[in-house]
């Protein structure tokens, strides 16, 4: 519940480490690295903070280096997740009975072992595991303490809120946890998101279950051990490794689940709102839905636009981590009149992109993360290369001898709703429609309509009226909107993230709209001298 004591005051940043040649922080991430690399971890399922191994488990491997295998994970089943939902149910009223103190301190102390000694960990943890280069694997775990404090912070603002009082009357306003447990399941890409999915609830007193990504489940189990040896309560949170059929039937299933928190694919989202939509009447409450799933993002430019920022933008955009940001371009709409010298430029500037290894740090990309990725990414190129409609013009190329390896490609689609225009890929492919300077209204159009996914999308031009009409076409096909910059690189705390229609609830996390969707508010009233008359004054006679 909330409590009288405000005194945090609002974060700054983390700021990144550049890992140098010669640096102190390069150095000592390199010999993590190296560590890490050698070994493979026993990852047990935790709950109720018992650390819990089963006869099913499965191994995870480099991305970049697939028969390297770095983890060999626990598989929750029906036993377990029952066993985790329970465990989460008996540690709900100590946990929401906590000091808002004392709950805040144990986030704010991971925050700062985040930020110090533990970053070296999660950073090499995230790059072997999740094939993220350094500077990839920087900005999430820096994003990771982001999300630590300023949720504290958030939540904070929101207790501030208080009803008005007359003269007599105390009118306040608590903000309670949620009736029942919460469930959480997080995706590969992001180990900031795999951290704040089931730790945002909880913040605010909420117990949850987390189901993560297999192939993010070495940084997720770093950080669940972390929140541990920084005072979390055993069963605050359980982490639980699981198939998301079982998840469905015996986590979601539970009368007591009060809420879902979500990222990923747009199907596994939709399908757990049907189950949780036709079990409805069997839940204690309405559980609260919560969810990021997927994108089609964009870039548009004007002819106006500079050309080497948005070669740059869509290079960076489109292929930074492999094409596998919920936020990736993976779509551009370019006039005809500056396409030539776009193409020409992004050529050029190609030239200095290294595929490859992610512990070589002049690397710019690594491999896709699965091989149900690859395959699939593999699948769309050579669909690409036989069609009349589009033309590879940069890349096309894969290899998964050694890894899961898809070569950056750019290619051009005549038609507007070519596959690879309109469809999530999640891998690195940008495909670019050439339009007709004359018909940039109705292309505008064709980028709002053609996908059902509103993410991210950027524009590019000098030609501010042109800015403004681009802007106000655009304004539903993207919940975080960028002028002349790339698409990707929200920071918590400067632009809140999320998106709407087919793109999700856009609860922007790490702020308070997502923050309230774990409180359930409680008014109170309190009467300094209560009346004892029955009878009103209208009610008197002449």
């Amino acid at each position: 519940m909330s409590n009288a004591y405000f005194t945090i005051a609002r974060p700054e940043n983390d700021a990144f480490h550049a890992y140098l040649s010669g640096s102190k922080e390069r150095a000592e991430l390199k010999e993590e690295l190296a560590r890490q690399a050698a070994q493979v971890v026993k990852i047990p399922l935790i709950i109720g903070g018992k650390e819990i191994y089963t006869e099913k488990t499965f191994k995870v491997t480099m991305p970049h280096d697939h028969g390297h295998v770095i983890a060999e994970c626990s598989l929750a089943g029906e036993k377990e997740l029952t066993m985790a939902v329970d465990a989460a149910l008996a540690a709900k009223k100590a946990w929401e009975e906590m000091p808002w103190e004392h709950r805040s301190a144990i986030f704010l102390k991971a925050a700062d072992m985040i930020t110090g000694p533990y970053r070296k960990v999660l950073n090499a943890a995230t790059m072997l595991g999740q094939s993220k280069t350094v500077f990839q694997a920087e900005i999430d775990i820096a994003e990771l303490a982001d999300f630590l404090r300023f949720g504290v912070w958030s939540a904070q603002e929101i207790f501030k809120d208080q009803p008005a009082s007359i003269p007599g009357i105390w009118d306040r306003q608590d903000y309670r946890a949620l009736d029942g447990f919460i469930c959480a399941i997080t995706p590969f890409n992001f180990t900031s998101i795999g951290g704040n999915l089931p730790t945002a609830p909880a913040i605010v007193g909420n117990v949850a279950v987390w189901k993560p990504s297999r192939t993010a489940v070495l940084a997720n189990y770093y950080y669940m051990k972390l929140l541990m040896n920084c005072g979390l309560p055993a069963g605050v949170i359980n982490f639980v490794p699981s198939e998301g059929s079982d998840v469905g039937k015996y986590v979601l299933s539970r009368k007591e689940l009060a809420g879902f928190h979500f990222t990923g694919s747009t199907e596994v989202f939709q399908g757990v709102w049907k189950q949780i939509g036709e079990n409805i009447s069997s839940y204690c409450n309405y559980p609260r839905i919560v969810g990021e799933t997927g994108g089609k993002d964009f870039i548009f430019a004007h002819n106006s636009a500079d050309i080497r920022p948005l070669a740059a933008a869509l290079i960076r955009g489109s292929f930074e981590y492999q094409g596998q940001k919920c936020s990736a371009c993976s779509r551009a709409f370019i006039p005809e009149s500056i396409w030539p010298e776009v193409l020409s430029t992004m050529k050029e500037m190609m030239k200095e992109v290294k595929m490859g290894d992610v512990q070589d740090f002049d690397t710019f990309l690594a491999a896709v993360i699965d091989k149900a990725s690859f395959e699939r990414c593999r699948d769309y190129l050579d669909r690409a290369k036989k069609s009349p409609d589009c033309q590879i013009v940069i890349g096309g190329g894969y290899d998964d001898s050694k890894g899961w390896f898809i070569e950056p490609t750019v290619i051009v689609c005549k038609k507007p709703d070519y596959e690879s225009m309109v469809k999530e890929i999640f891998g690195p492919i940008l495909s670019v429609y050439v339009y007709p300077d004359y018909k940039l209204e109705e292309t505008l159009k064709i980028c709002d309509e053609a996908s059902p996914y509103a993410l991210t999308g950027a524009v590019f031009g000098q030609d501010r009226e042109a800015i403004v009409m681009m802007e106000k076409a655009l304004l539903h096909a993207e919940g975080n909107f960028y002028i002349n910059d790339k698409c990707t690189g929200a920071v918590v705390g400067q632009q809140p993230f999320g998106g709407a229609r087919q793109s999700g609830t856009n609860d922007k996390a790490g702020t308070v709209l997502n923050m309230i969707r774990w409180m359930s508010p409680h008014s109170v009233k309190e009467t300094f001298n209560p009346s004892d008359a029955i009878v009103y004054p209208y009610m008197s006679e002449k």
